[in-house]
């Protein structure tokens, strides 16, 4: 007895990555799709999984283009509810377009020069909700995805990094969300190698070394290195007093004691190393 393809496919996956177009064109079909109606549009749950190109090679229409949808009375056309489905694999394909155009052309004009690439940065609000910026909204999570493939391809020589702030201080649902998010795009095949966590912090405000070396080992479970990217610790007032000054130290000793401290922690970058041309006394 044959069991039915979809069956078949989902039997060797998880549930939360399937992966089923992927999986379809490797078992030789041409694409595994999905129908997709118009009110499904505003789901953003819903509308993450139909965009991501890994899961479905082609999307119908479930009604937009049906005779009730186009021509509702004789000789009436309208393609507006049509129109709205096309548009999310039109600018799927647009914006992978772009992604790859712009990564192909920076990380190629510098292949072989850098250490890393900051290949995503920021994706996250601090709740730990996807920024709603235009990749985002055009292709869910496999933007991320599809960035880093394509950074590999064009410079593999470099490591590939995610970069965010506010994920030093464990643990926060910025950092789980990062957490998730480093578990899904691995699982696709993408390679991540490191997390920049930016550091950015208030004199006397800032995390502890247990706290990040916390949030480092977490990290550490998933990708090949981690880093401290653009550390500021910054005076919130002025003038700056002899004490506040001594604290700023005690606070960069801990950021790079942290690091030291942590197996796969690569390496300390401040943002930058003089108060005179940073964001002082301004608040991120």
């Amino acid at each position: 007895m044959q069991l039915p393809l979809l069956t078949i496919l989902l039997a060797t996956v998880s549930p939360a990555t399937g992966q089923l177009d992927k999986l379809a064109k490797a078992a030789g079909l041409k694409y595994f799709g999905t129908a997709v109606d118009n009110p499904s549009l505003n789901n953003q749950a819903y509308m993450r999984i139909a965009r991501n190109s890994d899961e479905f090679g082609s999307i119908t229409p479930a009604n937009g283009q049906k005779w009730s949808s186009t021509e509702s009375s004789q000789g009436r056309f309208s393609y507006g509810s049509g129109d709205a489905i096309a548009s999310v694999a039109k600018h799927r394909d647009q914006m992978q377009r772009i992604i790859a155009a712009h990564i192909q052309n920076v990380a190629g004009h510098y292949k072989g020069q850098c250490y890393a690439w900051d290949v995503v940065n920021e994706a996250f609000e601090d709740d730990g909700k996807f920024r709603q910026n235009p990749m985002y909204r055009a292709m869910g999570v496999d933007f991320i995805t599809h960035s880093f493939k394509t950074a590999a391809q064009t410079d593999p020589a470099a490591k590939l990094y995610y970069n965010d702030f506010n994920i030093e201080r464990c643990c926060n649902a910025k950092i789980n969300a990062t957490l998730s998010m480093l578990k899904t795009v691995i699982a696709a095949g993408a390679p991540i190698h490191g997390v920049g966590m930016q550091g950015h912090s208030r004199v006397g405000k800032s995390p502890s070394k247990r706290e990040m070396k916390e949030t480092m080992a977490k990290f550490s479970e998933l990708v090949d290195e981690v880093a401290f990217t653009e550390v500021d610790i910054r005076h919130t007032k002025l003038p700056v007093s002899a004490e506040d000054r001594e604290q700023q130290g005690r606070d960069y000793v801990e950021v790079v004691g942290a690091c030291l401290e942590t197996p796969k922690c690569v390496g300390v970058t401040v943002w930058d190393f003089t108060d005179q041309v940073r964001h002082v006394p301004v608040r991120w």
